[in-house]
């Protein structure tokens, strides 16, 4: 079909507006109220009429106002590919052969954050939620925001449950794990970082209590001996401590280090989504 006749059929309203995305598929976004029924005969006509284009992917965005469009979508073939606040995405794919349309996101990236002061306090928290770490002392952790590099995040988690002033230091380890939220894989980060302000107040929304604990006995804590990784780490970190690594001008070359990593890091984290 000539150019000229897309665009006349496009006017005629008879199939919806779209732009092509550059996997010879089409994205299409729904802002305006539309009766159900004329949108799914519109839908019905476009799929026919891009599948004479021989386009692949068709991707629909329908904001949560318009949630009524969501049924007359599926029952023309399309299913779920992810979810925001604000919006849905639904996808079809219009070729006889199997789909190559990329999966929703697959990991999300967690951070946690050993602090130390100069007694060899570590800043540690008890959360009020969750059932596996309840009332324990534990680390500040979070999850990092859309957009956020690790080393911010680390800092505006210890910010936000301790009102904890810090400075990113390093990554001391990560790992990665499966089955984590709602299925997905995780990559959890543990970081170090330097205070810069010493008195703490509590986000009372989720932190029970917060203090600083001296690392021996952070140490000693069955849920720090019982569980592999945290051992493993809480040791990493004790040699650095031993070694006076964190609160030395040798650990401003590492932070260029990682600052370094990070960059080769937000590309990997990217090719996960």
């Amino acid at each position: 079909m000539a150019l000229e006749q897309i665009a006349e059929v496009v006017q005629n309203g008879k199939i919806l507006e779209a732009i092509e995305d550059e996997f010879n598929g089409v994205i299409v976004e729904v802002n305006e109220p539309m009766d159900p029924k004329l949108f799914h005969s519109k839908l019905k006509t476009s799929v026919s009429h891009w599948r004479q284009q021989g386009k692949k992917g068709v991707w629909i965005k329908l904001p949560i106002k318009l949630v009524s469009l969501v049924e007359p979508a599926v029952n023309e073939g399309f299913w779920y590919h992810h979810a925001e606040p604000t919006y849905i995405m639904l996808v079809y794919w219009i070729p006889k052969s199997g789909n190559t349309i990329p999966a929703n996101a697959t990991h999300r990236v967690s951070i946690g954050a050993f602090v130390m002061n100069q007694k060899r306090e570590v800043l540690v928290v008890k959360e009020k939620i969750g059932k596996t770490l309840k009332g324990m002392w534990k680390f500040p952790t979070g999850t990092a925001d859309e957009g956020e590099d690790v080393c911010d995040a680390a800092v505006r988690e210890v910010k936000e449950e301790t009102g904890i002033d810090t400075e990113f230091v390093e990554i001391l380890s990560f790992k990665q794990s499966h089955k984590a939220l709602f299925g997905k894989s995780e990559i959890f980060f543990v970081c170090i970082l330097r205070p810069k302000s010493f008195d703490i107040q509590i986000q009372e929304l989720e932190i029970e209590a917060a203090m600083w604990m001296p690392l021996e006995e952070y140490i000693t804590q069955k849920y720090v001996q019982s569980n592999e990784f945290m051992k493993d780490i809480t040791e990493k970190y004790k040699e650095k401590v031993d070694l006076d690594e964190v609160h030395t001008e040798f650990s401003i070359i590492k932070k260029k280090f990682t600052q370094n990593f990070l960059l080769s890091l937000r590309a990997l984290v990217s090719s996960l989504k």
